[in-house]
């Protein structure tokens, strides 16, 4: 593995390699304080955040590494213009891994095509949150003893949820993983996650309402509506607050079920829900940390490469989807990739015709 871009370049083998470097760090955490002493991690988010920025953060300096870069890009060259490209290549001469969370549709996949070291998607945009993904695993795996077999209800906005694509692709290498995908129609997943879900086999159905479905489920990951990925703000409006997790409501669930939520939470689950033992989003965030500290260990320690393959120069976007990267980065190749026999955008999957 040369840069985390996507959960599903993953194979099963290669996460569980990590999730068992995860567990070790879990158990002993003293014993990798040096582990990555005198390397360098550069942290670029082009969005707000909270627990992706700061476990990164934390991450790296429990390995004994050092952290620059910024939380807001105004504080830099971006704000006169410097591209994904050339800040990328910047960067990477200085720091041994980058870290990189974007408003665009697929920036990570953009930036690894012109670093010298490996890059680490940690969003971008509502496409993919692959270390995300290692956080909800690894919860799921510590707290049930494993993945397989799981019935598993995705709740909130899976249109824009990059925490649940990245989490149907994972469960995609797991056996007899049955969903629940609970939205309101305008907000649920995008064609490109239902063509990869039929490609792959996997057993979903689509519903609008979480009470009828919730004594099923084992696991029940509640997403926010987010709002800052609507265009139109009455398309919010309608759709804000339309599911709410209360604990009357967890009464119909198992006794063993886990409520996991990817955070920030706004309404979507109340307070009194947080001292049920079945809640556990804040394990979940803490997990997190150390899953990122596996994955900045096996990166942050690899070579440089020096001499990287020439990168075509594209002239026009071939994507037609307005959130991609290839809309204001126009010098980016005409990356092209099949899903499910379908000719998609190989920056942020969106079929191409």
């Amino acid at each position: 593995m040369r840069h985390l871009i996507d959960f599903g370049d993953l194979t099963r083998e290669e996460w569980e390699r990590l999730y068992a470097r995860t567990s070790e760090i879990i158990d002993a955490p003293e014993q990798f304080i040096d582990a990555c002493r005198g390397r360098v991690s550069c942290n670029l988010f082009y969005e707000p955040s909270t627990r992706t920025n700061f476990s990164f953060q934390t991450a790296m300096m429990r390995l004994g590494g050092s952290v620059f870069g910024f939380a807001d890009p105004s504080s830099s060259s971006v704000s006169k213009g410097e591209s994904i490209k050339d800040t990328v290549k910047m960067v990477s001469n200085y720091a041994d891994v980058v870290v990189m969370r974007t408003p665009w549709e697929g920036s990570a996949k953009a930036a690894s095509l012109y670093s010298n070291v490996p890059v680490v998607n940690a969003g971008d945009g509502g496409h993919m949150h692959p270390t995300q993904t290692m956080a909800d695993l690894t919860t799921i795996t510590r707290l049930r003893g494993g993945v397989d077999g799981l019935c598993v209800g995705l709740c909130g906005d899976l249109k824009n949820g990059r925490t649940v694509h990245s989490l149907i692709k994972a469960l995609a290498k797991f056996n007899d993983i049955k969903f629940f995908l609970i939205s309101p129609r305008e907000l649920a997943v995008p064609d490109y996650m239902r063509v990869f879900m039929r490609e792959h086999q996997m057993w979903f159905t689509e519903v609008t309402g979480l009470e009828a479905v919730i004594p099923q489920l084992d696991v029940l990951y509640m997403t926010r509506i987010q709002k800052e990925r609507f265009v139109d703000p009455l398309e919010y409006e309608r759709n804000k607050g339309i599911y709410v997790l209360t604990r009357r409501k967890l009464e119909r669930a198992r006794p063993d079920m886990l409520v996991m939520h990817p955070l920030p939470r706004v309404d979507e689950i109340t307070v009194d829900v947080d001292d049920d033992p079945r809640a556990v989003y804040f394990q979940q965030a803490r997990y997190g940390m150390f899953a990122r500290m596996a994955l900045l260990e096996h990166l942050a320690l690899q070579p440089r490469d020096e001499h990287p393959a020439p990168v075509e120069i594209g002239t026009r976007p071939i994507c037609r989807n307005p959130r991609c990267i290839t809309q204001t980065e126009h010098y980016l190749p005409p990356l092209v990739k099949r899903i499910g026999g379908v000719d998609c955008c190989g920056f942020c999957d969106a079929a191409l015709c």
